[in-house]
């Protein structure tokens, strides 16, 4: 009796969960919103909301890569980084695309989730790149800006030592130790003020490749108005039919 329960209970479970997934979104007030497909946004995250006539119009037209690996357009990635930096450091980011069309193939806002994910994704790479780059450039312009900083003072009190008692000694050995330190003025612009900024981009970066992922439709367009978008080809490479049944409007993917 106790294992009928307990299956009960978990079947209960799998059907709310899922129930929970695929369910319009609603606004702020409670009432259903437009219809909606994708990942499931948290409670109290702070939402990115884009506009767009076609998903294609988020991605570089002129990037030849495959679907999943496209660029973001810059100015749709200036947009959603700009609007990110303005949330709390702490908040929980999620992404509502509004699209003035019907839902189309049935896996488009998983593959759309996977290229934003993939997008920010290589650009926090590419920010931990440069963040190591900077502390290589860093490192070496220590030892540089120490060698040059020790030869400066010595050869400032050796002239010094050498024209003892001259006034010309004295500004000769100031003037050498001025410009000793001012060639440690690189390494320390590096890491008290460089590496920062970058580290919050990364950060920023890892923040966006995880966030949640939603579409919601607007039908304002003709049935057939998702062929004509991307991605035209569904991630496991088969073309999309004239016989292709969109999904369900409510269902997410």
């Amino acid at each position: 009796m106790a294992e009928k329960i307990l299956y009960v209970n978990e079947v209960l479970g799998r059907l709310s969960c899922r129930m929970a997934y695929s369910r319009p979104m609603t606004s702020p007030s409670g009432t259903h919103d437009k219809p909606s497909a994708g990942d499931p946004l948290p409670p109290k995250c702070s939402v990115i909301e884009v506009h767009v006539g076609e998903l294609k119009q988020l991605f570089n037209a002129i990037d030849p890569s495959p679907f999943r690996d496209k660029d973001l357009d810059p100015k749709a990635e200036e947009f959603i980084v700009g609007w990110a930096k303005e949330l709390p450091r702490d908040a929980t980011l999620a992404l509502v695309v509004d699209l003035d069309r019907e839902a189309g193939l049935p896996d488009e806002a998983a593959v759309l989730r996977d290229a934003i994910h993939e997008f920010f994704s290589q650009r926090a790479q590419a920010y931990g790149r440069r963040l190591r780059e900077l502390f290589r450039v860093g490192r070496t312009s220590l030892v540089i800006g120490l060698v040059a900083l020790a030869s400066a003072i010595a050869l400032g009190d050796f002239l010094a030592a050498l024209m003892k008692g001259s006034r010309i000694g004295e500004i000769v050995r100031e003037s050498l130790t001025i410009g000793g330190w001012v060639s440690m003025w690189r390494p320390l612009e590096i890491f008290l003020y460089d590496w920062w900024p970058i580290r919050s981009e990364a950060r920023l970066s890892e923040r966006l490749a995880a966030m949640p992922v939603r579409i919601r439709y607007a039908n304002t367009t003709g049935p057939d108005a998702w062929r004509e978008d991307w991605p035209a080809v569904s991630p496991r490479g088969e073309r999309a039919s004239s016989g292709a049944q969109p999904r369900g409007l409510d269902q997410a993917s």
